[in-house]
């Protein structure tokens, strides 16, 4: 080893690893890609050993970069909390907050939330990625995360705000003319469903319960979408029965352009929560974000 890798260089490493990208880890540091590569190329120089599998259409860690990424997180993660800690003596909370969030929670949040957080935390640059697939936050640099209860990690300490939230049947009034309205959801089966992809490609299998009795179906369907304001829509359009959260169906039930089917068969779930790892001091940033949110959702 020549010289000792600086914090900045050992960053910059935990970043491209953990984006799996040069283009997207430059992007949260703030330079370019050859700058980057550049970096690279001297924390590799200096600890004498190869880092990083590069192909032209993959990159990942060697072993001798597993074995360093498994202990500079630890080493991040601490360093984070100290001087996070120690910014808690601050007058007002500063830096960035990075927060990863679905459509629904990130709507929330931009309505009732952060509107006032940024008026009175001018010093803080609020970060809000929407995203559909559920990410590791800690291993890829958020300070928080929201999704639905269920999706939440066990090991997470979790803030609900929002309120409850259901997921109902919905269809148009033309697509049920003429047919057999169905009244249990083994009904479905037997019409046309706008199905549901998840981020890993997966169709999602609609939930229904009923005094104890819980039903999961892989619904049958022509039409497949993976973003909820297009299977609303969709469904307004007559294309066939779709399963959505209540809130974001309310506007077309309000105008009379959806129905609700199986009414009794979608009970209320908690709804949405904002965690966080409870491991780790929390930065005055996302404490003040979280106690806002309490009081205005």
């Amino acid at each position: 080893m020549n010289d000792q890798p600086s914090l900045s260089e050992l960053r910059a490493f935990a970043a491209i690893v953990g984006h799996r990208s040069f283009r997207k880890a430059a992007d949260e540091l703030g330079m370019s890609p050859s700058t980057l590569s550049h970096i690279m190329r001297h924390l590799e120089a200096s600890l004498g050993v190869r880092l990083l599998h590069r192909t032209t259409r993959s990159l990942s860690p060697t072993e001798a970069g597993d074995r360093l990424m498994a202990r500079l997180q630890t080493v991040l993660r601490d360093l984070d909390g100290a001087l996070a800690e120690a910014t808690t003596f601050a007058a007002q909370p500063s830096g960035r907050l990075r927060i990863n969030a679905g459509e629904a929670g990130a709507r929330i949040l931009l309505a009732q939330v952060v509107p006032e957080f940024m008026k009175r935390y001018s010093d803080v640059e609020l970060d809000l990625v929407t995203e559909g697939r559920l990410v590791d936050i800690v291993a890829e640099g958020f300070d928080a995360g929201v999704r639905l209860g269920e999706s939440v990690p066990q090991d997470m300490v979790a803030v609900r705000f929002g309120g409850d939230a259901r997921f109902i049947a919905v269809a148009a009034p033309s697509y049920l003319k003429g047919r057999k309205t169905p009244v249990t959801p083994d009904d479905l089966r037997h019409h046309a469903c706008i199905r549901i992809r998840m981020p890993s490609g997966k169709p999602y299998r609609w939930e229904f319960e009923r005094h104890g009795q819980e039903i999961v179906i892989d619904v049958p369907g022509h039409l497949t979408l993976d973003h909820p304001g297009l299977i609303v829509r969709a469904a307004a359009a007559g294309l066939g029965i779709a399963y959505v959260v209540e809130r974001s169906a309310q506007p077309y039930l309000d105008r009379g352009e959806l129905v609700i089917l199986l009414d009794d068969w979608c009970p209320t779930i908690p709804g949405l929560f904002l965690y966080y790892p409870g491991h780790r001091h929390v930065p005055p940033a996302l404490r003040a974000f979280i106690d806002l949110m309490k009081t205005v959702t």
